[in-house]
């Protein structure tokens, strides 16, 4: 009788300890799943795609961020450098000035600087733009479209759901790989080999 109680015991030992096994065992495989889960929800973020946009302004009124992670970014590449820019001059200027009252910017975010006769660059102040697209559209009006806006990654709390992307009137807003997460419209060098030019 002894013997069957021995084993009895040993029977029950077992049991748990299996059971802790698998108990463990189970929590893990969950806990590495979720990771994996995580992981591969962060391999995209949201952006924004220049080609799409119709300047609607509704990056700067929906970002769930104050101002809106969404920003003007100026591709050099493509600018004129013009004196008469569609991005910076109000098209009813009163003078080709850089008076507050001639820029298209509400904040003054774009910086005007001379670089010859009659050439001008502009940059973008980021910390004063809020992405009202006004820039974006005038320069596409009137110029070649080398602004235009971007999600700022560094901005971004990267929701599951983007507010912006869920009013956007064009559906510009897309999950692009966070290997590549920008669209700037004058790279010229993606998809191209750098080592040996065509």
């Amino acid at each position: 009788m002894s013997d069957k109680k021995e084993h009895k015991q040993a029977s029950r030992r077992e049991f748990i300890q299996t059971g802790m096994r698998w108990t463990l065992g189970v929590s893990l495989a969950g806990v590495a799943t979720a990771a994996a889960l995580k992981v591969s929800a962060d391999d995209y973020v949201w952006q924004l795609d220049p080609f799409k946009c119709v300047y609607c302004g509704r990056c700067a009124d929906y970002c769930v961020m104050t101002p809106s992670a969404v920003k003007c970014v100026h591709a050099y590449d493509l600018c004129g450098y013009c004196d008469l820019c569609g991005g910076y001059l109000k098209p009813d200027a009163n003078a080709l000035s850089t008076a507050a009252e001639n820029q298209l910017c509400p904040t003054s975010a774009i910086r005007r600087k001379f670089v010859e006769d009659p050439y001008f660059e502009y940059e973008i102040d980021e910390e004063l733009c809020f992405g009202c697209a006004k820039c974006v559209e005038g320069c596409s009006s009137f110029g070649n479209g080398s602004l235009h806006l971007q999600v700022r990654h560094d901005l971004c709390v990267n929701c599951n759901e983007c507010s912006i992307a869920r009013v956007c009137p064009a559906d510009a807003f897309e999950r692009v790989p966070a290997s590549n997460p920008y669209k700037i419209k004058g790279d010229f060098s993606v998809g191209t080999d750098e080592s040996n030019p065509a």
